[in-house]
């Protein structure tokens, strides 16, 4: 009996009592369940996370395949550019060509134009001072017997030369 004058029985006895009635009361069932309840939560947040990743890796891939459509798309784009900018240049430079040609064509025109109304005055000029100086040539010959003659002979011929 000495046994129930040591602290240390009353603490065994309290503990086993403790133990009892956490037993009877159904602690371990207790946290037994909150512990599968929260692995079940973990659980849980585990297949959301994977799921999660699983998306974000998609949305990677098509990015990445988005991506590369945009740079193909833009390398096309300047391709296209490039051909339509030779194109245009080709088409200016055949275009200036041919207005050169054009203007050129026109030039040569008014020259050969400018030409023959140059000749077509020289001409008018050398015709009025043949004219003139035939005119002077003839008044110098020319006495009255002869110019009455001449008179004479277009009144006569002037008759026939009308009917």
């Amino acid at each position: 009996m000495e046994l129930l004058h040591e602290g240390e029985f009353w603490v065994a006895v309290g503990f086993v009592l403790v133990i009892a009635l956490l037993l009877w009361k159904g602690v371990p069932a207790m946290v037994g369940k909150m512990l599968d309840e929260r692995a079940a939560v973990i659980a849980g947040e585990l297949n959301e996370a994977r799921r999660l990743r699983e998306e974000a890796l998609a949305l990677l891939q098509d990015y990445q395949k988005r991506a590369a459509g945009a740079e193909a798309e833009a390398q096309g784009i300047i391709t296209d550019a490039r051909a339509q900018a030779e194109r245009y240049g080709a088409e200016s430079r055949a275009n200036l060509k041919s207005q050169i040609e054009r203007r050129a064509q026109t030039a040569q025109d008014k020259i050969s134009q400018a030409e023959a109304a140059a000749m077509n005055e020289i001409r008018a000029l050398a015709a009025n001072a043949a004219a003139g100086a035939a005119e002077k040539l003839i008044a110098a010959r020319m006495d009255e017997k002869r110019a009455a003659a001449l008179i004479e002979g277009s009144v006569k011929d002037l008759g026939a030369k009308l009917n």
